[in-house]
């Protein structure tokens, strides 16, 4: 089964907010988006609360299910206008907002790298 790899590189399938989005515990799914937003502000600098964690099917996903944040995604907003799998496609690659980005998740750049070693670019 292919990953479900964000515009950024992050795998969504393993992202906090997707999971908990696909948690069934409405409890367990409440300490979760604490959490998570616990995280968000420490991390990423974002003003949240739990209750700014909102469902999420990924970035790509046309089901309207879509995380507070990532309406708000440079990189999203620039790779889904180019209309591009993800950044790892992109003919600027790595930009400076991807460059950001990488630094609070290397794991993303690797990921992209390695998408961008298969396709020849």
């Amino acid at each position: 089964m292919k990953q479900m790899i964000a515009y950024c590189g992050l795998v969504c399938e393993t992202c906090p907010i997707h999971l908990a989005t696909l948690e069934e515990d409405k409890s367990l799914q409440s300490a979760m988006r604490e959490l998570i937003a616990d995280q968000c502000s420490k991390i990423y600098e974002m003003e949240t609360k739990p209750e700014d964690i909102t469902d999420c099917d990924g970035c790509m996903a046309n089901t309207g299910r879509l995380f507070s944040g990532c309406f708000k995604c440079e990189i999203r907003r620039c790779a889904s206008l180019k209309k591009i799998e993800n950044c790892a496609y992109c003919t600027e690659y790595p930009c400076l907002s991807l460059k950001d980005h990488f630094l609070l998740d290397p794991g993303a750049r690797a990921r992209l790298e390695k998408i961008r070693k298969k396709i020849n670019i």
